[in-house]
């Protein structure tokens, strides 16, 4: 019994391997299908199904690509309908893959058909479970993302405690708990890092498996949620109704351009420059009105929150090398349609002789030593950040929501910009100054290091 876990930490997501005698699952997929298809050649096994424990929205599952390369069948709980060929589970149905056994178990409340799957060993013994965004290690899913649903999160929340109640906690304490997710997905408020458990052990430590009162699960799960991320309902549906074939994808947006041919684009189709380079490189010399958005870190996570256009044509600026890495991963969350990459990254502009654009930096020692009460500063950090210490002169305006607040401010003002390290504050400013604010300046290493500077900080209670 082979049973693998492909984590993939930009997007904290976990896909599973499951294969016993030259047969294979594969639970949640990514977009990207040749890693799949790799393992599938390697282990000499036959892919018989792909089981999908919901509709994600926080990325495009690979599943219909899959399915047409294999002809494995599409699997997901009850109540899921698609526009593509799938099959729906019935609860407690029993999927056979060479000697083991996978029981799906219905356990609507984070989706309606939210599915928990169960495997079961060569011997009908309990192994583990994978669920999806039902239960995550330190947490649970959100209650608000289903889909065109008429029920209310409150709603949702209590048939996800009847879920973990009557299906997930009567189970074995010492099988392994496999969830969708980690620390740092919006699919839930405050994951672990841990990508796996025990059920005992979850039963000990998760909050949502303590001994709680339906009403105060509820309570407790639905308050202090942040609005999901724009995207979330457009990848939901995209992995509901479809979307175009990933190679495709590659190969429309993979395509190496020119400066010149460059230009043409920019001029006649008017598409987002998409920088994706390190914030220092984006600081000191940028193509005017680009987006900085860095390839290190959740760089798709970030592109989903604020291109609110999924179909938005994209020019990409990239490190040499890493240009078919960020198409892919533009593609993980549905931004399909890019149109090329600048060949020979930032260097052949400049070497062109082309008009470059700049954003100014501070360090935290220099920026201590102005008089604070003469200046405008942004903290672009989370709400929950900003509460656990802040400036006592910033304003709090979250980078999350920043399409809803860029055209409040004082385009006339200049703006001192700081999160936690410097990443989303250069994210911040290259949003404004291509919204026309043209005094920005960047705040280096953040409120990490503005704390240790002689400014003074207030905690919200």
């Amino acid at each position: 019994m082979q049973v693998q876990q492909l984590y993939t930490n930009c997007l904290a997501q976990g896909a599973y391997y499951i294969s016993h005698n030259g047969e294979a699952a594969i639970i949640d997929p990514l977009r990207e299908t040749q890693p799949y298809l790799n393992l599938l050649k390697q282990n000499n096994d036959t892919l018989k199904y792909i089981f999908e424990t919901h509709f994600h929205a926080d990325f495009v599952s690979g599943h219909v690509d899959l399915a047409e390369a294999t002809h494995a069948q599409i699997v997901f709980g009850p109540n899921a309908q698609t526009t593509y060929k799938s099959y729906n589970a019935k609860d407690n149905e029993e999927f056979k893959i060479g000697g083991l056994t996978l029981k799906a178990l219905h356990t609507p409340g984070h989706t309606l058909e939210s599915t928990t799957y169960l495997l079961l060993d060569e011997n009908n013994k309990p192994h583990c479970i994978f669920t999806g965004d039902t239960l995550f290690i330190g947490d649970v899913g959100r209650p608000d993302l289903a889909i065109k649903s008429t029920l209310t999160q409150q709603d949702l929340a209590g048939m996800l405690y009847e879920s973990l109640h009557t299906k997930i906690m009567p189970l074995p304490n010492d099988i392994l708990v496999y969830p969708a997710h980690g620390a740092g997905s919006a699919c839930g408020k405050n994951m672990s890092k841990e990508t796996f458990d025990t059920l005992g052990n979850q039963k000990k430590v998760n909050y949502a498996l303590q001994s709680i009162s339906k009403a105060d699960f509820i309570a407790e799960l639905t308050t202090g949620i942040l609005p999901a991320p724009q995207y979330f309902a457009k990848n939901a549906n995209l992995n509901k109704q479809g979307y175009k074939n990933f190679n495709t994808v590659m190969q429309n947006g993979a395509k190496s351009q020119t400066v010149s041919e460059f230009e043409k684009i920019i001029a006649e189709q008017k598409p987002l420059i998409l920088d994706v380079r390190t914030a220092a490189e984006f600081s000191v010399g940028h193509i005017p009105n680009a987006l900085f958005i860095g390839i290190d870190g959740q760089f798709a996570p970030w592109v989903g929150t604020l291109i609110s256009n999924i179909n938005q044509p994209i020019l990409i600026v990239a490190p040499i090398g890493r240009e078919e890495e960020t198409v892919m991963r533009l593609s993980r969350v549905g931004y399909d349609n890019c149109l090329g990459y600048l060949q020979g990254g930032f260097e052949s502009w400049q070497q062109a002789n082309k008009p470059i654009a700049t954003i100014q930096n501070i360090d935290a020692d220099s920026f201590s030593k102005l008089k604070t009460d003469e200046i405008c500063t942004i903290d672009v950090r989370k709400p929950n950040e900003f509460a656990g210490g802040h400036l006592i002169f910033a304003e709090s305006n979250p980078l999350d929501f920043i399409n809803n607040w860029k055209d409040t401010l004082d385009k006339t003002k200049p703006y001192y910009i700081h999160c936690a390290g410097g990443l989303r504050s250069m994210i911040a400013a290259s949003i404004l100054k291509a919204n026309g604010y043209q005094n920005l300046i960047n705040i280096e290493g953040g409120y990490g290091a503005l704390s240790k500077t002689t400014l003074e900080s207030v905690k919200n209670i």
